[in-house]
């Protein structure tokens, strides 16, 4: 087979625990390898400056093209999948170490690297850490330093973009910082605006102004924060379009002046400015709107010397149906799956093509040809944090997980295993889930299906909200905006009542668990031979609370007995509801942690995992529950355990940014309290109430825990 044949075989990489059930290693799909016949700099060993999923992908393509690979990690990561998965590997230092662009290019050096790929975040779009690679005598895997430098900027961006005949969005984008200056530059465009940091990305240091009145308190938000990610508070002020999409297109260019546009993908599924939803090709789309969009993105590139892959960002006013350009985003992004999945094309592949000098493996033409060929493809972004908290993020080993099975339609790629610790210095996206199928209909319904197949246990995960998200009429319908969440939020965080059956698979659990660990249990409930007399025959279990920030929402204890009849066979009564189930047969695998039971209506299969801790996750029939055992007031004050029903708890392991209050203080309900920072992300904690502070917990630059107090109320007195 010629080479040329060979450049033009699609190869999709896949990065995906060992299998679905396993909590095994990292295990790919196979590629084909094969090099560009035109390469001015060759790449024989690289560098990858970054983390988690995406080093696993890059290491992984490389590799199959006979690239040596080296990895970098800092000391919170020393264990972690991506550490593990090269030959070469090098200790950072500390946990912000992936930032320290010389510290990398030195490891480089030292370990004969020819090029660097920096993946996305971090560096992946730092101009400056490009041209430093550039002067070292290293291939940057990415465009130019001065196409980075240009685009990266977002008021020269748009700037550059106007002279080139693109539409933006009417704002401010010059270099009068000062906060009375920009609240006037405000006005003057009209409230609703968006201030964002002009070397922003991934939400980051962005901020909605809907009044003037509150202008300088976001202002003030978003430049901390853009300072705290970006070491830069610069920011725009835009016009906030009140029903926006985010459409953006995948660009491909090389050094021949060939630029290529690799379909567009609609991001409008977002929490706290961030997506986690995306499909290709958006949906409801004129198809004269879609071509217009591929040509404006490709003039954008053109209009710097765009080399590599890039992502042109619009928001499309569903309004009035026009777009204005957003910003690009020079470098690969998160969800490039999408577009993988749509064109059958390895776009990591691509970047080592041109980054070496050869030309791009299709023209428009052909691929437009391949887009309209393979159907619709949706990627759901699986972070480690709770939705009916604000999103706010969590951290912690993953005690249990099972992914769902990998088919040439089902990709799922994963920065983690069973047994890995979620760490709260970085972003908490454990994997990326994407699925493929002939029209938008049946995608979504696979999708739906693989997350039923998902099972996650050891801290809180947005996979019950994505559920919600691909049932909602709107959703299926394609109605979807930047505002989709907080618009529909009514019915996607509803939850109805956790069914009995539930409460007592549980107990069930728990009962057979013990009755593992003890002989005499085991003989009246498992059936396992003893010595003497079966004195626990009988056994109750009472004081199951669900966790009313999960999955169930009841406020109340559900106290649950079990009396054993014979080996196998229970009576079982759920006494909130209440119901008692007669004569109910059960069995226990110990492997896989599996309750079944034979209620009179029905069978129920329920895997049950607990953390040692009174927490437990349930999975039963493609649906999670989140439960924990109700510990009695005894044994909290025998223990010293203080009351927290009139504290402000941290949500999340985070670091106190700033305390806007004191002691003493009369505040009002939904007031700013403490600002708090985790994963990067500032969290503005308010006032769930009126009331008088009795005591400031931690003050700016304390670590605190989740749960741990924050502010302490006086406690509240009813009037007689």
């Amino acid at each position: 087979m010629s080479l040329h044949h060979l450049l033009r075989r699609p190869v999709i990489c896949v990065v995906s625990p060992h299998h679905s059930n396993s909590p095994g290693r990292i295990n790919y799909t196979s590629l084909t390898p094969y090099k560009s016949s035109t390469a001015s700099q060759s790449l024989t060993s690289i560098l990858i400056a970054n983390r988690g999923e995406i080093a696993l992908r890059v290491n992984k393509t490389a590799s199959q093209y006979g690239i040596t690979t080296t990895t970098v990690y800092t000391e919170p990561d020393a264990r972690s999948q991506h550490a593990l998965s090269s030959p070469k590997a090098v200790n950072l230092g500390h946990s912000s170490a992936y930032l320290d662009g010389d510290k990398i290019i030195e490891a480089a050096k030292v370990h004969g690297c020819t090029g660097i790929h920096p993946g996305y975040g971090f560096l992946s779009e730092n101009s400056m850490f490009a041209r430093k690679c550039t002067e070292a005598g290293l291939v940057f895997i990415g465009p130019p330093w001065e196409a980075m430098e240009a685009m990266g900027n977002k008021s020269r961006s748009k700037e550059i973009m106007i002279e080139a005949g693109v539409p933006c969005i009417p704002g401010y984008h010059g270099s009068n910082q000062e906060p009375a200056f920009l609240r006037s530059e405000a006005s003057k465009i009209g409230f609703p605006v968006l201030i964002k940091a002009v070397k922003g990305g991934g939400g980051k240091g962005m901020r909605i102004a809907m009044t003037a009145g509150v202008f300088d308190d976001q202002l003030k938000s978003a430049k901390s924060e853009a300072m705290n990610s970006f070491g830069d508070n610069v920011m725009l002020v835009e016009k906030y379009i009140t029903t926006p999409r985010h459409i953006e297109v995948q660009i491909f260019a090389d050094k021949h002046g060939s630029c290529v546009s690799l379909g567009e993908r609609d991001c409008s599924i977002q929490r706290r400015h961030q997506k986690i939803l995306e499909e290709s090709p958006a949906p409801n789309l004129d198809e004269s709107v879609r071509q217009d969009l591929w040509k404006k993105a490709r003039t954008a590139a053109l209009a710097v010397g765009y080399e590599g892959a890039g992502t042109v960002e619009f928001i499309f006013d569903n309004e009035c149906g026009e777009f204005f350009f957003m910003e690009m985003n020079t470098r690969l992004q998160v969800e490039h799956p999408v577009t993988e999945m749509v064109t059958g094309e390895d776009l990591v592949h691509w970047q080592l093509i041109v980054a070496e000098g050869g030309k791009l493996p299709l023209s428009q033409k052909e691929i437009e040809a391949k887009i309209s060929e393979r159907g619709w493809a949706i990627e759901a972004r699986i972070y480690a944090e709770n939705p009916e908290m604000g999103f706010t993020p969590d951290s912690g080993r993953l005690i249990h997980m099972r992914t769902p099975s990998i088919t040439e339609t089902v990709r799922v790629d994963a920065g983690y295993i069973m047994g890995d610790e979620v760490s709260s210095h970085y972003d908490p996206m454990i994997a990326k889930l994407i699925v493929r199928g002939p029209n938008r209909t049946i995608a979504i319904q696979k999708l739906h299906s693989a997350l039923e197949q998902y099972e996650i246990a050891g801290l809180v995960t947005n996979v019950e909200f994505l559920k919600a998200v691909c049932k909602h009429p709107s959703f299926v319908a394609a109605e979807v905006e930047t505002g989709f969440i907080s618009k529909h939020k009514d019915k996607l965080f509803a939850e109805g009542p956790t069914a009995p059956e539930v409460y007592a698979q549980a107990a069930l659990g728990l009962l057979f668990l013990e009755a593992a660990t003890s002989q005499e249990r085991g003989a009246a409930i498992l059936g396992i031979p003893q010595s003497g007399f079966a004195a626990m025959a009988q056994r109750r279990f009472w004081g199951f609370l669900p966790n009313r920030t999960l999955v169930s929402n009841e406020t109340a204890e559900q106290s649950v007995g079990i009396d054993v009849l014979e080996t196998g066979f229970f009576d079982i009564t759920v006494s909130g509801t209440p119901t008692t189930y007669r004569s109910v047969a059960s069995s226990w695998e110990p492997q896989t942690r599996k309750v079944t039971s034979f209620f009179p209506h029905t069978r129920l299969e329920t895997r049950v995992i607990d953390d040692d801790q009174g927490n437990l996750t349930l999975y039963q029939q493609g649906q999670q529950f989140r439960l924990r055992c109700a510990t009695p007031k005894w044994v909290e004050r025998a223990l010293g355990i203080k009351d927290t029903a009139h504290s402000v708890l941290a949500p999340m392991p985070c670091k106190i940014l700033r305390v806007e209050a004191k002691a003493g203080d009369h505040v009002k309900k939904d007031q700013v309290l403490v600002v708090i920072e985790s994963m990067k992300m500032e969290t503005v904690i308010r006032s769930p109430q009126d009331g008088v502070i009795s005591r400031i917990v931690h003050q700016q630059g304390d670590l605190c825990k989740a749960g741990n107090a924050l502010v302490e109320f006086e406690e509240l007195v009813e009037p007689k």
